[in-house]
């Protein structure tokens, strides 16, 4: 793949990558999440991501929706762990609109008081919606319990009752830190010329001084011992829904990869997945059953969930237990192994196929890295996992000595 990228003297980061495509996705990529909060500021940078779309010195909120969608754009914003994002996909004879309205309510929104206050209780809703679905509410318990006392634990939405107090200064003081050309990426990905897009860039973010220096944001206390915990929850919910997993790898760990194939062969979203496979097609005790795995830059979480009739939790861990044995105890065939690469080159084509999300994807590497997304090189690696990979990552992630089992019941 044929990146452009240049470096504003303000710092800003720029990436594009060019296709025959007339739509065009973009947007801003900024180095600030959950775990930026200071004590007392849960639950900010998502609010921030709201408040952004508020009015700025030249629009209102109005005016802020109204400019991309008038012209059948679409713009959208998110917030995780370690950064947030606001981008757009727009006909490519709009940039010019998109990347001034970006660039405007990411870096001079007045967040004014009377419409956060309206906001607020929007994101409160968000809250009571997320509370109703226990399926999806469990794995941010998890991570609180993964990641006791750090911010990475945090529920990234926060709680009502600490959102009630957020004024306009709280979210100045939040984006005036991390909302700065040069903690942040600006991604394209469309049928653009580069050369436009960066002049566009340098008149749009002309006000900022070059070579601004990045101030200190670090306030994290270290990361808490892992240790394995059980821990059983009264929800109420007619399902019992169970998470079990661990601490993982992080970004930088080259073991990540034989994890991420691990992970694939054992729960991910083919429906061949050896977990759906014992759970749900041989014995018809779940519906949902999956594994998952996130890398941060420092370490990393690696989980099953699954949800059942209480009767049936007993029966689907031990069924869940011995998949991941079989895992670590034995290791993969070299057929096994050839047929397990083939499909998740294949899940990766596919995926690279859906251009929002690759643009999302390519962007959050270049913002964490520096580093362009190369699909060669990830597919290289893949190919050179050995059956002692993967089996030396099973045993130390399913080793069920290390492993937390959380059960809303």
């Amino acid at each position: 793949m044929n990146y452009n990228t240049h470096t504003l003297a303000n710092g800003l980061r720029i990436i594009h990558l060019p296709s025959a495509s007339p739509v065009v996705y973009c947007g801003y990529g900024i180095c600030a999440g959950t775990r930026d909060e200071r004590p007392g500021e849960e639950g900010l940078a998502h609010f921030c991501e709201h408040a952004t779309f508020k009015g700025t010195s030249r629009r209102n909120s109005l005016q802020v929706l109204n400019r991309l969608e008038r012209v059948g754009g679409d713009l959208n914003a998110f917030t995780n762990k370690e950064d947030t994002v606001f981008y757009s996909a727009i006909m490519r004879e709009h940039l010019p609109r998109a990347v001034d309205l970006l660039t405007d309510i990411v870096f001079h929104s007045t967040y004014p008081q009377a419409e956060l206050d309206k906001e607020i209780e929007v994101i409160c809703d968000e809250i009571e919606c997320y509370n109703d679905s226990p399926a999806e509410l469990i794995y941010d318990e998890f991570d609180n319990i993964i990641f006791a006392g750090h911010p990475l634990g945090h529920n990234i939405l926060g709680t009502s009752e600490r959102l009630r107090g957020y004024t306009t200064d709280d979210a100045i003081g939040f984006t005036s830190r991390f909302y700065r050309p040069e903690n942040a990426v600006f991604f394209s990905y469309g049928n653009i010329d580069f050369g436009r897009l960066v002049t566009l860039l340098e008149r749009a973010t002309s006000d900022f001084p070059d070579h601004a220096p990045l101030l200190n944001t670090s306030c994290e206390a270290p990361l808490p011992p892992a240790t394995a915990h059980e821990l059983v929850m009264n929800r109420g919910t007619h399902q019992a829904h169970v998470m079990i997993g661990r601490r993982a790898y992080d970004v930088h760990d080259d073991r990540r990869m034989a994890l991420y194939l691990l992970n694939n062969i054992v729960g991910g979203p083919a429906m061949n997945a050896l977990l759906n496979i014992a759970l749900r097609e041989r014995n018809g005790l779940v519906y949902t059953v999956d594994s998952s795995m996130v890398s941060y830059s420092d370490t990393g979480l690696w989980c099953v969930y699954f949800g059942c009739d209480p009767k049936d939790v007993a029966r689907c861990r031990r069924l869940v237990a011995r998949e991941l044995d079989k895992m670590a105890s034995k290791p993969l065939s070299a057929a096994r192994l050839a047929a397990a690469k083939r499909q998740i080159k294949g899940q990766i084509g596919v995926a690279c196929d859906n251009r929002e999300s690759f643009a999302l994807d390519f962007s959050k590497n270049y913002l964490h890295s520096g580093r362009e997304k190369d699909i060669s090189r990830l597919m290289e690696k893949i190919d050179e996992l050995t059956p002692e990979d993967l089996q030396d990552v099973a045993r130390e992630i399913f080793d069920p000595g290390t492993i937390t089992t959380l059960m809303f019941v």
